[in-house]
């Protein structure tokens, strides 16, 4: 049974339909990964999977991560993130990305900490949850120990719409 509802109320948290959910554990069972506390209550989660084209473009993919509010500073952001890097490492990923809004200011710092490079802007990534103007993303980066010249970080388009995403 899916039970980290709780932690989704958080606003920068994207929320899912549930399919969505059950797709990935499905698909990418260990890369969905729960914290929780002694008592059974759900800290935080970080979704995601291993996509891309062999051999250049193979790399984890962090879908969501979220921490409930009254376990944040504790590092679990960080453990999850290790997490999630030694799964993409046993996959032979090259670099594991992910997409962070460009006004979270504080998640921002967070994965810079952890090794993350801002690999480019994707334009108008993330839709407004008001209906206003839609929000930038930054599409982060960190190389993995398989991309030994650390090729994955070099971008051609600093750039890009999400319509060029592939």
């Amino acid at each position: 049974m899916l039970k980290f509802n709780r932690v989704n109320l958080d606003p920068l948290t994207e929320t899912y339909a549930v399919g969505f959910y059950l797709q990935y554990l499905a698909k990418w069972p260990e890369y969905f990964m729960v914290a929780e506390s002694p008592s059974g209550e759900i800290m935080g989660y970080i979704m995601g999977k291993v996509e891309g084209r062999l051999p250049d473009d193979w790399h984890g993919h962090v879908t969501a991560l979220s921490i409930a509010g009254d376990y944040r500073r504790l590092h679990l952001a960080a453990e999850l993130m290790n997490r999630l890097e030694e799964v993409s490492e046993n996959k032979k990923a090259l670099f594991v990305d992910l997409f962070v809004r460009k006004s979270n200011q504080v998640a921002l710092k967070m994965y810079e900490k952890l090794g993350y490079v801002i690999y480019r802007t994707v334009l108008d990534y993330y839709s407004s949850p008001d209906g206003d103007a839609d929000e930038d993303a930054y599409d982060m980066r960190k190389p993995t120990s398989w991309d030994k010249n650390k090729t994955s970080i070099i971008t051609q388009k600093t750039i890009i719409t999400s319509d060029e995403l592939h």
